[in-house]
């Protein structure tokens, strides 16, 4: 327990603490007891349910007064000192919290909130990579709304799982609870009232800013439940459904429909959350059915190219230029990053047996078609950040299966110098791929990629600061690449959890 702008030593403290399934089943046994074992009065609440599992606890709020220090919550007996609860805002003093409690990154990995996830030792290059990043981005961006795409709160919640860290939670706390007053309340779920838009970037149309999975993790790790109420969460899962000003998503049924990668992962993802705070069948439905349209899309593309791997579509359409000359039918890595991390979540939730194949398609398309052969990066083509050393990874800023390299360097040349400062978040279709990979040769070139990828985290590399937003498209979902990437390759089939 931490003070940060309470007076005195009778600080009011909430604290969201996960747990793994089957572990709790009644909120009673939770007690919290001081450094001398004896029990702190204390309110505690379920606020969460493994409604997906087996229908135990997933996490409660605990609220109790204390001075800062060092406590423990157990399970061994039933609570026998209550107290009432509080608003959420009762513990805020001047808009910031009196005291913050974190619990340890060993129990947050374990406790699977953000699905298994290892421990950030302190020696590992790609938590020093977040580190360095979180000097510059620590501050509220509250003047630039482009710093919220690619969803910052959750970015940070993630941070703290792996670290246990309280600037990190403390962070990722503030930017939830902005983010969140400035979601719209009224109105209808769709366009042009598109209740359930974020109203700060003025366009509560433009779905990609609609983000569900901070709630998740601000209940199960901050206890704050004051910000949602279930007609909001269904507005937000509404309008993604509804798709906003971008029309209702659905099948890639034509080569010039409009389609990006970044929308369809985001909606998946922000679904998945959705089924996961409430339970509701709806949103279970609509993650079977985007899982199908990706499923559909990679396997039999209308294009009638084949299945390369990719969700291969329209550079032309993809900027917004349908007529344009010298279309080339392709992909974006990075983007596609985002499929990869909604079918992650897609696959913790249901296991769906589409998902594995699908994550392993799109690791050997980015392998044989991605990344840049190094030979190209010469002069006037040197499209590489410095930063990384001459070991840099680099994807294509659009990658395809059809054309020659020279069409892809037209490109290149106009839309992707420095696209390696999308490099850290392509550790994830690597990792996930290795993690259901089962042909030898294949995992060892992933293990060989994946390795590569650490020159991108260098200090310097940490420290190019020049769009806020980085922060979140680097680290929203590659923090789990560094578990999977500890597991036997191939260790996803059948599917396999770490057991907490």
């Amino acid at each position: 327990m931490h003070r940060l702008a309470g007076r005195g030593d009778d600080l009011p403290v909430t604290v969201g603490i996960p747990f793994p399934p089957g572990l709790l089943r009644d909120p009673k046994r939770v007690r919290i007891v001081d450094g001398r074992g004896s029990e702190v009065p204390a309110a505690v609440t379920s606020t969460l349910a493994w409604h997906f599992r087996d229908g135990s606890v997933r996490a409660v709020r605990v609220q109790f007064r204390a001075v800062p220090g060092t406590y423990q919550f157990t399970l061994d007996s039933p609570r026998t000192a209550d107290i009432p609860g509080w608003p959420y805002a009762g513990g805020l003093v001047d808009g910031r919290l009196a005291a913050i409690a974190t619990l340890t990154p060993e129990w947050l990995t374990a406790s699977l909130i953000a699905g298994p996830q290892s421990v950030a030792a302190n020696d590992e290059p790609y938590a020093r990579y977040v580190d360095g990043q979180f000097r510059w981005a620590s501050a509220l961006p509250t003047k630039d709304t482009t710093a919220w795409l690619f969803d910052r709160p959750s970015t940070l919640f993630k941070a703290y799982v792996r670290t246990g860290r309280a600037d990190y939670l403390e962070a990722a706390e503030m930017s939830y609870r902005w983010y969140m007053a400035g979601i719209k309340r009224d109105g209808l779920p769709v366009s042009p009232s598109c209740g359930g838009g974020w109203l700060p970037d003025g366009k509560p149309c433009d779905v990609k800013y609609v983000y569900i999975e901070p709630v998740l993790l601000a209940v199960a790790l901050t206890g704050d439940d004051s910000m949602h109420d279930g007609a909001t969460v269904a507005k937000m899962a509404d309008l993604w459904n509804s798709g906003g000003w971008n029309g209702a998503p659905g099948p890639y049924r034509h080569p010039d429909d409009y389609f990006t990668e970044r929308l369809a992962g985001l909606g998946l993802v922000e679904t998945v959350a959705a089924y996961e705070l409430t339970g509701d069948v709806r949103y279970r439905q609509r993650i079977d059915a985007r899982v199908g349209w990706l499923h559909d899309h990679q396997r039999t593309n209308p294009d009638g190219l084949g299945d390369d791997g990719s969700w291969r579509n329209s550079w032309n359409v993809h900027e917004n230029d349908p007529h344009g000359a010298d279309d080339v039918r392709g992909a974006s890595p990075w983007m596609s990053e985002n499929i990869v991390d909604g079918l992650w979540h897609a696959w913790l939730v249901t296991a769906d047996p589409r998902i594995p194949g699908m994550l392993t398609g799109f690791g050997r398309y980015l392998e044989r078609h991605g990344w840049i052969d190094p030979r190209r990066l010469v002069p006037p083509h040197d499209w590489r950040n410095d930063c990384s050393g001459p070991q840099g990874q680099i994807a294509w800023y659009w990658s395809s299966s059809q054309v020659n390299d020279e069409a892809l360097t037209k490109i290149q040349d106009t839309d992707g110098w420095y696209s390696d400062g999308h490099t850290v978040e392509l550790g994830l279709p690597v990792a996930a791929a290795w993690y259901f990979e089962t042909d030898p040769a294949q995992a060892a070139a992933l293990k060989k990629r994946f390795k590569a990828i650490a020159a991108s985290y260098s200090p310097a590399c940490a420290a190019i600061s020049d769009t806020l937003r980085r922060f979140n498209w680097n680290n929203r979902g590659a923090g789990v690449a560094q578990w999977m990437m500890a597991q036997p390759a191939g260790a996803g089939v059948p599917r396999q959890v770490a057991s907490p």
